[in-house]
Parts: structure tokens; sequence; C-alpha cells
């Protein structure tokens, strides 16, 4: 089996998008090496199988690029069982393009059939054990560690427990990682009256595999709508660079799913995702002495 191929904790990366298609297969490094992206992201259940223009675009580009993947329909909190199909198919897609981590989404997507939305878990303590035997399973058939998303919400159907207390004890029963959306830690901390900041620092840093930036729209003063679909805001730029100052520099995708701009403006974002990358990551090294003594 080939090795997934590695990303330096400071790469940057975009989602691999059928709109985007030309200018990332177009894209090319600049005179002093430099790429507009490290990295692209896709769901593998949009690609397994997909052939013609679409394929050779995908074996194109993760043979220029590496490859991440995050899936939308395992429904790691469902009640059916894992679809095991679809799990092997995503291990053999893995282990074709080298894939350098695999994500899900903290939450449901399924009941008798796909509901086609993310959905919240209930935040208790049967929950917790049930999500965590199946992401235990489902590493067990993909054969790697699993990165769960917190994911955005906007109903709480029971809490016994706080959402970073959740969060914390499916990863550590799980003994899985995290994909940190900072965009999702802000506006769920808007939306449920809690602080971002604290949420942040309550995260285990060590199991945070890398990280997700994205826009969102303001419905309302106490109201954000995670979409994917417009620019990062300046509070969520600030709370990504808090998150590299307590956690260090970790690969970063910056989402966007539909309304595109032009790529030149995407690219900008990435630019600002690599200043504070640079920026807050160095004032983490200073504070943090194992990282001196290395």
């Amino acid at each position: 089996m080939s090795e997934p191929r590695a990303l330096p904790p400071d790469a940057v990366g975009l989602g691999l998008r059928r709109a985007l298609l030309d200018p990332l297969q177009a894209a090319t490094p600049d005179a002093q090496g430099r790429q507009d992206f490290d990295f692209l992201e896709c769901a593998p259940e949009n690609w397994i199988g997909v052939g013609g223009r679409f394929g050779e675009a995908l074996a194109d580009l993760s043979a220029r690029h590496p490859l991440v993947c995050h899936g939308l329909s395992l429904s790691l909190g469902g009640c059916a069982p894992l679809d095991q199909t679809l799990l092997l198919r995503v291990r053999r897609f893995l282990e074709q393009h080298r894939v350098a981590f695999y994500s899900e989404h903290l939450s449901y997507c399924s009941d008798d059939g796909q509901l086609y939305d993310l959905l919240p878990i209930p935040f208790t303590e049967e929950a917790v054990h049930h999500v965590a035997a199946r992401i235990r399973q489902a590493q067990d058939i993909v054969g790697r560690r699993i990165a769960v998303e917190n994911a955005s919400y906007y109903a709480a159907p029971h809490q016994e427990m706080s959402e970073i207390e959740f969060t914390n004890a499916v990863l550590a029963e799980a003994d899985c990682d995290l994909l940190l959306d900072v965009n999702n830690v802000y506006v769920n901390a808007i939306n449920h009256g809690y602080d971002a900041h604290e949420f942040l620092a309550r995260l285990p840093g060590q199991r945070i595999a890398y990280v997700h930036v994205a826009g969102h729209y303001d419905e309302a003063d106490d109201l954000k709508v995670d979409t994917h679909g417009a620019p990062v805001k300046d509070a969520v730029w600030a709370l990504l660079g808090e998150a590299y100052r307590r956690f260090g520099a970790r690969p970063t995708l910056l989402e966007r799913d539909f309304n595109f701009p032009p790529y030149a403006e995407l690219v900008r974002e990435l630019g600002k995702v690599r200043r504070l990358l640079r920026e807050n990551s160095l004032t983490h090294a200073a504070r943090d002495p194992h990282h001196a003594r290395a």
C-alpha cells in the first residue's frame, strides 16, 4: 500500500470543486517556485468511480498536488449500520490517491435513507459511546485514523453536556483526530451563546489534524449561517490567528462551495491564511518550551 503524502504544517489548500477545475489545473508555480495552493480537498463520494474529463482532471490534480478527503455521507451519529461498502470504496480511493487525511462530520445525515443535511447529535453520554464506537469501526475499515469535524448546528435536541465536553469525550473515547472548523466555532458560539475563545482553549491541540476556515451569512446579530458561500469575516480571521497562536501551524483549507468569486480572489484569501500562519505560529513557537528545545 502506498503511504499517504505528508502535508507540511503551514500548507494551505482549496476545495476541489468542479466549478474551479479550469483555474486549479492551470495554476503553476511562480518564478520562485511558490504555488497558489499546497493541497486540495475533495468529498470522496463525489469522485469515486467518476470517469471522462472529470476523472482525468482528478487524476491530473492528484498527481501534482496532495489530496485530503472530507466525507459527506458516513453519518457517524446515525442509528443505521455504517455503510461498509462505501467505507471500503473510500479506503481504495484514499490508497489510490495517497490521501493525507480523511475526515467526516461529527453529525448524522441519514435515517431510512439520506437526509441531505448534517443534523446535530444530542450531547449525551449515551451518544458519546454510540458515536465513538462507530468512529472506531470506521477507522478499522479504512485502515487509518479519521479526523472528525466540529459541526455547525442550529437546534440542540438534547444537552446533558456542553458542545466542548461532548466533542472532547468523543475524541478521547474514539481515539481519533479533530478537523478544527474555526468558522463553525464562531457561528456556534454566536448562535448558542458560548465563548469561542474558551472553546478553543479547551480543545486537545495534539489531536488537530488540519483546519477549515470559511465564510458565513449574517442573518442577524445573534444568528449566523454557515454557508461556505462568502468571504471569510474579520472575526473568523481573528479566531484563526488565535488558533495558530494556541496550537501552532496546521494545514488549513479555505472552504468555498458556491457563489465562487474570480479565482484571484480565492488566492488572495489563501495569502491571508499564509500571513496568519507565518505571524501567529511564530508566536506559538516562542511560547512553547518543547518547540524551543526541538
